[in-house]
């Protein structure tokens, strides 16, 4: 038989049977082989057939047969919307965005088809470009709960947290039972909730409880944020067993939606804590890669971005402000590359002024931002990001830099292959961590964190301003809430309860955060009126009142970060017990390079009693605040400069590896003293 007469043979076969897949996989297979195009209706036929081996999980076969059915009938819309559908399970968002445009233009009475788009363009970060095609699909279709689901996320996106709650609201009338609208509006109710709406708190647990009641393909995510919202407002009933099932999801592998800095809460351990982040970083940067071209090549001056959301009244650029001017700019040009907003604050105005460059990439898409950085020509790109809140990992995973380091923002793995290495030292990430980073680590030789000695000390206000007795030690824990758990809880009544007259003086959180704290204080046999609670405050005024205090307790299983050098920039001794994971051991690197590392005790007990002994040994507390004050003017933990040099010295050794066409190594940089 001919080949021509093989095609009229199946042509004539299939009138009889037009849904018969293997008589339809023989027919396209023989026009291909004669380089022939469908008919229009073969060609409809084909892309319904891709269609169908795109649900049987046969990707690339539906996408070969896609392609085929638009070169035959490139005008017909379902063939787009098909195409569009294949390409976003493949993982490629901004192709099937176009492709579903294309098919909303030749179908404009298809809402489906703009929806489709509008949700992957907001993915994108295409927000204005979203907005506008979700608008136009719902014209078309006021019912359609998807777009209804992307419009309302869309604000959020955007910090309109009312419009966005609203949304959510009106999706849930909609479809009551729709998991995916009750942990939306659980989100967004959370996040306004921080504003100081006891309402949204309590709504907020209640709808994430909702949408896993009425199930979800990955229930991790909002487990996560559950648990969170719960140690926010320090709801510890029923909280172990929580944290014991979302530990199993990640151990078993059921889950790529676990928040990494959520589950750093979980005290999980170091090992899962990297499987939790590589699977999360693999689900949000699905389908991104690598963009483009290697160079080893590069200028007089070494050029570093610094990439991040926070240039603004935030803990992160608190810690560097500093260090952006003192870097050493005859060997090095620094640049921000903002993602975040601008608060117009003086500590913005600072640092634009500080960086030799400032790109504002706020308003730019991850691919735009990431061809601007590398347009920049950024030798070495620093995230101070991780898994924080604002985090963009779409930029990074790119690769717009030759080097690409994280430190900083995140006290972990981040678990992406977007990072060569972490910026660390070997209080944090000790060398026999290594298997725990999917980055090379690099330990710098005093503290991974820098500090700004230009901070300023208000004037110390007196113990009744504050709400402090005039008498009786007081333990600060300005940790926030979310970082008390009943174990912990447990210990500071029982040092509360051998130290007679001692208060313990905690940050103000959530209402409901301070009245849980009171109950639990009282089933512990301490009275309520002994634990304070301290507003938020401006920074200079917020240091002062440190001096108040006797000493600080650390917390676990995530300890103090900012809030410990706040504490021994003021002049507050800091009591912890180094955690399994870097997020623990945070306040045992500050302790070590500041001078007093046996304020790093070995366990709890330990911790216990030296509370209990600083408290009753009035001169050895004094005398570590005088070591303390000594310590400003000389400790590695505050000489900006020496920091500067041991980073400096970090990214030398890391660009000439690179240059060297070496893989990414660990290093150990010399002391810069």
């Amino acid at each position: 038989m001919t080949d021509a007469s093989a095609v009229a043979d199946l042509r004539r076969r299939l009138a009889g049977k037009p849904g018969d897949g293997v008589l339809l996989a023989a027919l396209f297979a023989a026009l291909d082989a004669q380089a022939l195009a469908g008919t229009p209706e073969e060609a409809v036929a084909r892309s319904n057939y891709g269609e169908a081996l795109r649900r049987q999980g046969r990707l690339a076969e539906a996408e070969a047969h896609h392609r085929k059915a638009l070169a035959w009938l490139p005008d017909f819309g379902g063939n787009h919307f098909n195409w569009g559908v294949t390409l976003q399970a493949l993982g490629r968002p901004a192709e099937a965005a176009s492709a579903y445009g294309e098919a909303a233009r030749l179908m404009p009475r298809f809402a489906p088809a703009p929806c489709n788009q509008g949700v992957l363009l907001r993915e994108l970060g295409r927000l204005g470009e979203a907005e506008a095609v979700l608008r136009r699909a719902l014209e078309l279709d006021p019912m359609l709960v998807p777009a209804r689901l992307a419009l309302a996320a869309l604000h959020r996106d955007r910090g309109d947290l009312d419009h966005a709650v609203a949304g959510f609201r009106a999706c849930l009338c909609l479809r009551p039972d729709l998991a995916e609208g009750q942990a939306n509006l659980a989100l967004s109710l959370k996040e306004r909730g921080r504003r100081g709406g006891a309402k949204d708190n309590s709504a907020s647990v209640a709808g994430f409880e909702r949408a896993l009641c009425i199930g979800l393909p990955d229930p991790g995510g909002v487990l996560a944020q559950l648990i969170q919202q719960r140690r926010h407002l320090c709801r510890w009933d029923g909280l172990e067993a929580l944290s014991a099932r979302l530990a199993a999801l990640v151990r078993e592998g059921r889950s790529q939606q676990v928040h990494p800095w959520i589950f750093l809460g979980a005290g999980a351990g170091p090992e899962l804590e990297r499987v939790c982040a590589e699977r999360y970083a693999a689900w949000k940067t699905r389908g991104i890669g690598p963009a483009f071209p290697k160079r080893t090549s590069r200028g007089a001056r070494l050029r570093i971005g610094y990439l991040s959301a926070d240039f603004h009244e935030h803990a992160t650029a608190v810690l560097i402000a500093e260090l952006i001017e003192r870097h050493d700019r005859g060997r090095f040009e620094i640049v921000g590359c903002s993602h975040g907003p601008d608060d117009g604050g003086p500590l913005r105005q600072r640092l634009a002024a500080g960086f030799d460059r400032f790109l504002e990439l706020s308003a730019l898409t991850d691919e735009a931002a990431a061809q601007a950085i590398h347009a920049a020509g950024i030798d070495i790109l620093v995230d101070l990001k991780g898994h924080t809140q604002g985090a963009r990992p779409g930029i990074a995973v790119r690769r717009p830099a030759p080097v690409q380091a994280q430190w900083l923002g995140y006290p972990g793995t981040t678990g992406s292959a977007a990072f060569d290495y972490v910026i660390a030292d070997k209080v944090v990430a000790p060398a026999d961590h290594q298997p725990f980073y999917s980055e090379r680590i690099v330990h710098l030789p005093d503290s991974y964190q820098p500090n700004d000695r230009q901070r300023a000390i208000g004037p110390v206000p007196s113990r009744a301003d504050c709400g402090l007795p005039a008498d009786g030690v007081v333990f600060c824990a300005f940790n926030a809430p979310y970082k008390i758990g009943p174990e912990l809880f447990g210990r500071w009544c029982r040092i509360l309860h051998r130290v007679p007259g001692s208060i313990l003086w905690l940050l103000e959180g959530p209402g409901e955060a301070a009245v849980n704290l009171r109950r639990a204080a009282a089933e512990r046999g301490i009275a309520a009126e002994r634990l304070v609670f301290a507003p938020r405050l401006p920074g200079p005024a917020h240091l002062a009142r440190h001096r108040l205090a006797d000493l600080f307790l650390d917390s676990s299983p995530v300890g103090a970060h900012t809030t410990a050098a706040d504490a021994l920039w003021a002049g507050l001794p800091v009591l912890t017990v180094p955690g399994r994971s870097f997020a623990g051991r945070v306040a045992a690197s500050l302790l070590r390079a500041v001078g007093l590392p046996e304020l790093a005790v070995p366990d709890w007990e330990a911790y216990e009693a030296t509370a209990r002994r600083l408290a009753e040994t009035p001169a050895e507390l004094t005398a570590l605040k005088r070591r303390l004050e000594e310590a400003r003017a000389t400790a590695p933990l505050f000489d900006t400069d020496r920091f500067a040099r041991s980073i400096e010295a970090a990214y030398l050794a890391m660009w000439d590896i690179h240059a060297a066409g070496g893989p990414p190594r660990g290093l150990e940089v010399p002391s810069q003293g």
